[in-house]
């Protein structure tokens, strides 16, 4: 399963979730294009709690329509990120998102919002991107350089037991 998931749904209306950021001036056109760039997987509304329970770890679904954006609000844990997108706009919810921040008056284009789903569930991108992150729809704004950061402190911990030649940590858990 993927640890990290991000689920974009087109032509839906963002009125269902509750503690979204809302991108009144985003111009989502090429959205879909762009998000299977990234290798969004396509997904019916009935097929996209199946898709991140199967092997393979999808990490980016696509999908259409309110039965979908239903669908993806009942799929989603705290490690998904819900990104809705519509003629009038588009909707951030979950993952990394500050849901205090209500409207984001910011104009955005669909490279944006999908270099901003990349860097939140950590999907490749390639060297033709040009969008910007969204800064203004994330808690962090440092959200990567928090992630290395605790991972550096991980491996200093590990590297002291290491060099002590104790496992004392890990000899208290069937596990090691």
């Amino acid at each position: 399963m993927a640890e990290k998931k991000a689920i974009l749904v087109l032509n839906a209306s963002a009125d269902s979730l509750k503690k979204a950021v809302l991108l009144p001036n985003a111009n989502c056109n090429g959205l879909a294009e762009a998000a299977e760039a990234l290798g969004a997987v396509k997904a019916e509304a009935d097929g996209i709690a199946a898709l991140f329970e199967a092997p393979g770890e999808t990490a980016f679904v696509l999908a259409e329509g309110d039965a979908a954006l239903a669908a993806a609000v009942e799929a989603a844990d705290r490690r998904t990120l819900i990104v809705v997108a519509n003629d009038s706009g588009a909707a951030f919810q979950g993952l990394a998102i500050n849901a205090k921040a209500g409207s984001v008056d910011r104009a955005v284009n669909a490279q944006d919002i999908a270099v901003t789903i990349a860097t939140i569930a950590d999907l490749p991108i390639t060297e033709a991107c040009t969008g910007a992150i969204i800064y203004q729809v994330m808690k962090n704004p440092n959200l990567k350089l928090d992630e290395i950061k605790k991972l550096k402190e991980a491996i200093g911990r590990m590297e002291s037991v290491i060099q002590r030649d104790n496992r004392e940590p890990w000899d208290k858990h069937d596990c090691a």
